[in-house]
């Protein structure tokens, strides 16, 4: 048998039917929905009828139960045709008038969204179906009234109510109020109906610029405002020592004022909003800019329908588990994560994953107490019955099955401030059903009676404030092993009563830590620190003991004292160079920062100035033109001291300016967060204390220039006296050579602490090395020869006791010296050897003249006598090598034999030979 129908339901009272019109040829049909507490509903399925087939001729007698009496036909029968008669006139159950004849229709404009971002309207239609049957059937609400709801599915747009809207104004009936869902279409529908003077009663509607009065002035709700859940996400924050909070929402009206009221509020708190991002469909990069920021405390407002698509990109991106906390609305569907979206890529179980922990705030809409109401109903009857006509629907998936009872609640209220406002307009000659779009006084009764509505529903309390909106309470809950657990209850404006065992552990937190220096470090540099200190102290001693030794005081004891001394000092700036905030506290910190600088600064002054002034003072006498002779007036002591005393003053004077104009003080620097080992929600901020001052570089670059320039300059002056020898400063080379070694230690340290500046141990290890490099080297080279020779040679008397001894003692720096004598003596035994052969050569002459006179003896005598009246000789040349003085004068052991000479020149003389041979003895 082929037929087609149509369902149309009746809804008053206790009535009930399905009238079918269909087209048969064994009788007629009718189609009952499944009857269940008298509950029926609109949007049926096929599966959900029942269809009974009657033959023709049957008749069917409408019966109304309670105190109602039937309007339109009251008989209707089976024709032949397959119809019904009086098929075109409608049969309903009406209320019994009480001061009227006639009963009088109350129509209700509404439009629930079944569809879109919030189809709330799939659990609140049948919620305000409910309350509308309830009421219409109560005798002491509206007696002479009927409230009619008509109805539309504005699917959450603005664009699709916009039309429904002007289809409800200009086609009858009157409407005597407005009743939207959504915020977006109560806000177009609010703002044009104070045009027509209507009222506009909304069930779920949170935007908070529907509060505005001037803009909406007859706009109600029993949804409470979204700010209502700020108060209390503040107090969470609050209570859970939050201080930065990111936000993502969707871009329109009701989340972007919400958002503009929190951001106020956390800034009174002294919370920051760190991060604020929004989206128009896609939130992919807004996501991605959450996560590129670190974001950790969120705040969620956007509709279902668009959390699906935040959350399946927050799965991608890995934004969710313990070191995250979503704060989302909680009017979505319990379950609003496993329904199935083809706008997005992600399945149930990512989805699942996802959301696990996140914390919802949303207004307490089921009275949690066991009260009977205005509507004779608990909160738990009402949710039976609401989930007995939903037809088996699982409430979870179905939308809006939280907001029910503000719908179910609205139309209470509705009926009770209609019903508040008969009385009024009778006493002014009006009533309720006179009502147009240009009556103005009924509206405002009916206005004032909303604004002094109170009555206990199944939603808790009604009641509104001077905007209109709700006043609720507030559930916090947090979704926990898939099921969501109540956290906290909290109340505008009062305090928050946490019922939870406390806050999330989902949070993060930065711990400052500081970085410091090793302990086993700095005690081993320490210990060779010590070390050198004494060290520096037994030099020190054993130049004083022994600065009357000659070879001592060769060496210029006192500036090699000044050289030890601040060995010392700066063997000691080791110390607070090591110390930090682990062995002091940050108010002492200066103090060592000061010890370290003036320690270190003096240290040197005294050790390298000293050393230097020994290299300069040989550099300027021993390469000026004057005479040897004259050089030893230049190295009087008063002219060394006073060297060491400007290098120091000029250090001295640096520093104090230094001190005055910019002090040191501690600054910390802080590096790249690091995350500690574990799935622990903390990151880790190192930070290590400095010593600075404001322009540190430029103070820096002074003082490394200075000294710098002081170091290449000794070691060139070292390198032009490596030839010198001295005696008035016998140690100049071993001091040049600790030139050498400070200056090379010195260049290479500085820039390289300066680049290790943030590697504590790196930098402590490589400038406390090179200091006591550099103080060892010296005080080696300089104390220990000394201490030897005087060790090995045994030269420990003073110099009134040996003078003698050091006199004859050969310096080591002479050898130079002594090679020269050596070729000199070379030079002169060369000489007297030749001066040996002539003298033998003449001592053969004299033999050939003593045989010659002797065999002329007589004449000789004769000649004598001739020659005696002559003048002497004039004085020959002295022969070579002939020495003029006494007979003890002392000659060379080689010119022994020529005494015979001058005592033969004496026998001539005596025996009156002729003085023409006299000049054969000085050929």
């Amino acid at each position: 048998m082929l037929f087609s129908f149509s369902v149309k339901v009746q809804e008053f009272g206790a009535t009930y039917f399905g009238l079918i019109i269909s087209v048969s040829l064994l009788g007629c049909a009718i189609i009952r929905p499944p009857r269940d507490g008298g509950i029926r509903y609109r949007g049926l399925t096929q599966e959900q009828v029942i269809v009974q087939i009657l033959p023709v001729d049957y008749e069917i007698e409408y019966i109304c139960r309670g105190n109602r009496v039937i309007v339109g036909p009251k008989v209707r029968k089976c024709l032949s045709s397959g119809t019904w008669t009086d098929i075109n006139q409608q049969t309903t159950c009406c209320k019994v008038p009480k001061y009227y004849s006639t009963l009088y229709f109350l129509y209700i404009g509404a439009l629930f969204p079944m569809s879109g971002g919030w189809p709330g309207g799939q659990a609140c239609l049948p919620a305000a179906q409910m309350a509308l049957e309830l009421v219409n059937n109560r005798s002491d609400i509206l007696p002479d009234y009927e409230l009619e709801l008509i109805y539309y599915d504005s699917m959450c747009d603005p664009g699709e109510a916009t039309k429904i809207l002007y289809d409800l104004l200009y086609t009858d009936p009157i409407k005597i109020v407005l009743m939207p869902g959504c915020s977006s279409v109560s806000t177009l529908v609010a703002e044009a109906a104070r045009m027509w003077n209507l009222i506009v009663f909304s069930y779920g509607s949170s935007s908070p610029a529907l509060s505005n009065r001037q803009r909406f002035p007859t706009f109600f709700r029993t949804h409470p405002s979204a700010t209502l859940h700020n108060p209390t996400r503040v107090h969470l924050f609050q209570k859970w020592n939050w201080t930065k909070i990111a936000t993502i929402q969707q871009t329109t009206e009701v989340f972007t004022s919400t958002l503009d009221d929190l951001e106020q509020r956390v800034k009174e708190a002294g919370i920051e909003i760190s991060v604020r991002q929004s989206f128009l469909t896609d939130p992919a990069v807004a996501v991605k800019n959450l996560k590129r920021q670190d974001a950790r405390i969120i705040v969620g407002l956007f509709y279902e329908t668009e959390a699906r698509k935040v959350f399946c990109e927050v799965y991608k991106e890995k934004l969710y588990g313990k070191k995250y906390v979503w704060f989302l609305i909680g009017w979505y569907a319990d379950n609003w994560f496993k329904i199935k979206d083809p706008a997005i890529n992600c399945s149930v179980e990512d989805m699942t994953e996802a959301v696990e922990g996140h914390v919802t705030t949303e207004i307490v809409m089921l009275n949690p107490e066991i009260v009977r109401g205005v509507s004779n109903l608990t909160s738990a009857e009402f949710v039976a019955q609401l989930t007995s006509r939903l037809g088996g629907k699982n409430p979870e998936e179905t939308g809006g099955f939280q907001e029910a009872p503000l719908a179910y609640d609205a139309v209470w209220a509705l009926a009770l401030a209609l019903n508040k406002t008969v009385t009024p307009l009778h006493a002014k000659g009006k009533r309720l059903e006179d009502f147009n779009y240009n009556n103005k006084d009924i509206t405002k009764e009916i206005y004032r009676a909303l604004n002094t509505s109170s009555f206990e529903g199944v939603s808790g309390h009604v009641v509104f404030d001077a905007q209109g909106s709700r006043m609720a309470w507030t559930l916090i809950e947090q979704l926990q092993g898939h099921r969501f657990s109540d956290l906290c209850v909290s109340h505008r404006p009062l305090s928050i009563l946490c019922a939870g065992a406390g806050p999330p552990a989902d949070h993060t937190r930065v711990i400052e830590k500081f970085r410091f220096l090793s302990q086993k470090l700095f005690i081993s540099v320490s210990v060779f620190a010590g070390l050198g200190i004494l060290l520096g102290i037994m030099c020190l001693t054993f130049n004083i003991y022994n600065s009357n030794v000659r070879y001592i005081q060769n060496s210029q004891p006192y500036l090699n004292n000044i050289t030890a001394v601040g060995c010392v000092l700066a063997l000691a700036a080791i110390f607070p160079l090591g110390i930090d905030g682990q062995h002091v506290k940050e108010s002492q910190f200066p103090v060592v920062c000061q010890f370290r600088l003036w320690l270190l600064g003096l240290g040197f002054s005294l050790a390298y100035g000293s050393m230097f002034t020994k290299i300069w003072w040989v550099h300027t006498v021993f390469t000026k033109k004057d005479e040897k002779k004259d050089r030893r007036k230049h190295l009087e002591p008063w002219k060394l001291y006073t060297t060491v005393g400007v290098l120091v003053a000029v250090d001295v004077l640096s520093l104090m300016i230094w001190q005055i104009v910019d002090p040191l003080h501690i600054t910390v620097e802080k590096f790249t967060k690091e995350a500690p080992k574990g799935d622990v929600d903390e990151l880790i901020q190192p930070q290590l204390q400095h010593c600075s001052s404001k322009k540190m570089n430029t103070w820096l670059g002074v003082v490394y220039g200075y000294k710098g320039l002081l170091l290449l300059l000794g070691i060139f002056l070292a390198y032009e006296t490596k030839s010198i020898s001295t005696e008035k400063i016998n140690d100049h080379r071993a001091v040049g050579m600790a030139i050498y070694n400070v200056a090379v230690l010195c260049m290479i340290t500085a820039p390289v602490t300066m680049i290790l500046s943030s590697q504590q141990d790196a930098s402590f290890a490589f400038a406390s090395l090179a200091i006591i490099f550099s103080a060892y080297i010296t005080l080696v080279v300089l104390f220990v020869p000394k201490m030897r020779r005087l060790i090995t040679r045994g030269e420990w008397q003073s110099e009134q006791q040996d003078t003698l001894t050091t006199r004859l003692s050969v310096n080591n720096n002479d050898e130079e010296k002594s090679r020269q004598l050596e070729r000199e003596n070379r030079e002169l035994q060369k000489i007297i050897q030749e001066k040996e052969e002539r003298v033998t050569e003449l001592r053969n002459q004299l033999a050939e003249r003593e045989a010659l006179r002797s065999r002329r003896r007589p004449s000789c005598q004769n000649q004598n006598q001739n020659h005696s009246s002559l003048p002497p000789p004039s004085k020959q040349a002295e022969p070579p090598g002939y020495m003029a003085g006494s007979d003890q004068a002392v000659l060379p052991p080689s010119f022994s034999n020529s005494s015979n000479l001058y005592q033969g020149e004496s026998k001539l003389s005596r025996n009156h030979c002729h003085n023409s041979r006299l000049p054969l003895l000085y050929k």
